[in-house]
């Protein structure tokens, strides 16, 4: 049997460098940022003032906990991806995780190709913590979700 994944050997830059690792960095700490800002915060994206009680959302939708490990992954496999040229598929169950992956596509454009109000300036900010991602019609209709 053979691998269809690639070896680091075989791939076309396969020394990891300081450079590559503190862009991975980068983006681990936005897609964290993105995430905090989409559970927390109500008003002021960038934290361009103090930050006051006013600004934190008063019901919490995610969880932090699950967040920065589905950042990590999210990152890594988008560097192996890149640089092994693989056809990957990141499935993640639903939950409180999902400001993560939110984040990571908002970072990669695509969340503003799918939703163009979401717009990759400081209101597009605002508009994606404020954002609501519904459950399925299916489900509120089941009464399963209030």
């Amino acid at each position: 049997m053979t691998s269809t994944w690639r070896t680091r050997a075989e791939c076309d830059s396969p020394e990891l460098t300081d450079e590559h690792l503190d862009d991975l960095h980068a983006w681990w700490r936005a897609a964290n940022y993105l995430s905090v800002g989409q559970i927390y915060l109500l008003n002021n994206p960038l934290l361009r003032k103090p930050l006051h009680r006013d600004d934190v959302k008063p019901r919490l939708l995610g969880h932090w906990g699950t967040t920065p490990g589905l950042n990590f992954l999210y990152a890594h496999l988008n560097r192996v991806i890149s640089e092994r040229h693989q056809k990957a598929l990141y499935i993640t169950g639903p939950g409180h995780g999902g400001p993560g992956l939110v984040a990571s596509n908002y970072l990669d454009g695509v969340y503003t190709d799918v939703y163009p109000e979401i717009t990759r300036d400081e209101a597009g900010l605002q508009r994606l913590f404020n954002r609501r991602h519904p459950l399925p019609c299916r489900a509120r209709d089941a009464g399963l979700h209030p």
